[in-house]
């Protein structure tokens, strides 16, 4: 695979999102996770956001009218390229046949894999040419998005990341995270704190013990596996909790790579 491809996983069970995670960190060098939701609200923003070359669907047994519906305004949506979506089902599911109507590229059913997470990644893997040829076909068309648009794009990309390992969008130091990580995203510059604190009126402490907060807050009320899962730098602090310069600088060069 000549690039990375970017998933979007939409999964309402906690073991199968477990595994799923798992398997596309195990293939990080063909792969990277956009986000992971059971909301699919949620999911239409990381589409706009985020632009994952693939989805993948997680359908249960029982009927879900809300992943039929996100389906369906996928398939409609002001989009130049719609992401690849593979429905990952159980042999019971009744939205099978609905799913596959609304425009999934494909239904894996559970009952024919070894393992449903290794078999959806190696499915992706050989299905990759064939999504990268229709990136590079479409696109997504001739537009050039302007300076305030990107900003928006990079700082919305920000908050899915924030949201996935629970800081809270209510936190005070959750705005001033998303700016400083889009900040030194730029550029790297000293004392980001304070160039933030410029920007609200506040003073440099202030905005550093919200941030860091924020941070704190995360780690205490968090699954400690949701924190691992997203977040996978080493933590040099003896606390177990980022100090603000890492967390910052770990975001700032993860996103980069996207953008």
């Amino acid at each position: 695979m000549s690039e990375k491809l970017t998933l979007l996983l939409i999964e309402s069970d906690p073991a199968n999102c477990k595994e799923m995670i798992g398997e596309i960190a195990k293939n990080a060098d063909n792969f990277t996770l956009a986000g992971v939701t059971n909301n699919p609200t949620r999911a239409m923003q990381y589409v706009f956001d985020a632009r994952p070359d693939a989805i993948i669907v997680g359908i249960g047994e029982k009927e879900d009218s809300d992943i039929v519906d996100f389906l369906k305004k996928l398939k409609t949506a002001d989009i130049a390229r719609p992401p690849f979506v593979l429905a990952v089902a159980d042999d019971s599911a009744p939205g099978g046949k609905a799913v596959k109507e609304c425009g999934a590229d494909f239904i894996m059913k559970k009952s024919t894999c070894t393992n449903v997470a290794e078999d959806a990644i190696s499915f992706l893997k050989i299905t990759a040419p064939i999504i990268s040829a229709r990136k590079a076909k479409e696109g997504y068309g001739e537009e050039r998005p302007t300076d305030e648009m990107a900003e928006r794009r990079v700082q919305r990309r920000i908050s899915n990341e924030l949201d996935k390992i629970g800081i809270s969008s209510k936190s005070i130091g959750y705005r001033y995270l998303i700016d400083a990580i889009s900040i030194i995203m730029k550029q790297p510059v000293q004392h980001v704190c304070n160039v933030v604190s410029q920007k609200y009126g506040k003073t440099g402490n202030s905005v550093e013990r919200a941030m860091q907060n924020a941070i704190n807050r995360a780690w205490n009320s968090t699954s400690e596996e949701e924190l691992k899962a997203n977040y996978t730098a080493r933590i040099k602090s003896a606390k177990g909790i980022p100090t603000i310069t890492e967390f910052i600088f770990y975001y700032a060069k993860k996103l980069n790579n996207e953008f």
